[in-house]
């Protein structure tokens, strides 16, 4: 019995493990100026279904685009993607999200993320810092409809908003707690 058992954890830890190395390897190969145009047209997405974004977009010090996070797991799991900071309509730098994951798991899906950095010390805080781990550093808050339909400029008091849109595949839930943020070369 316990052969069995250690053959099904092996196995479980052999497709998580190639479906991590599928997810990094298919979003990591973008390049900056796909990186740049995927990111535009996410916000444009964004504004199209949220107009509370873009009204957040006009106060905003910054914006992190991530256009395009793949997430999969079996028990197992991980998601990785790359995106933008930008400062107003220019892109200032390179970014990538990852994160990892296990539990009751079992699926694959895309879906982008944006975070409104309202606060200079907000964008400080992800320029000076090697990795930024969501939930730790700046608060952030992540906007559903429920929180949309009661936020407006004058009711700002948190350093960062995320928005979670274009979500397509079969996995249940999407959560940005525990993503870490860091600095890549473009």
């Amino acid at each position: 019995m316990v052969t069995v058992q250690n053959n099904f954890r092996a196995m479980l830890f052999a497709i998580a493990s190639i479906l991590s190395f599928s997810v990094m390897s298919q979003a990591g190969a973008a390049t900056a100026e796909d990186l740049n145009k995927d990111s535009m047209q996410a916000l444009k997405t964004l504004y199209q279904t949220s107009p509370v974004a873009e009204t957040l977009s006009q106060s905003a010090k910054a914006v992190l685009v991530f256009p395009n996070i793949v997430k999969a797991g079996l028990v197992f799991g991980g998601s990785y993607g790359e995106g933008v900071l930008m400062k107003g309509s220019k892109v200032v730098d390179y970014y990538n999200s990852v994160t990892g994951s296990w539990g009751l798991q079992i699926g694959a899906q895309t879906y982008g993320y944006a975070v409104f950095l309202m606060t200079d010390e907000a964008v400080r805080y992800i320029e000076e810092t090697k990795g930024w781990e969501i939930g730790v550093g700046p608060t952030i808050v992540v906007v559903d409809e429920g929180v949309a339909k009661n936020l407006s400029t004058s009711s700002l008091k948190d350093d960062a908003y995320a928005f979670i849109f274009s979500q397509q595949g079969l996995m249940a839930g999407v959560s940005i707690e525990g993503t870490k943020i860091s600095h890549i070369q473009r």
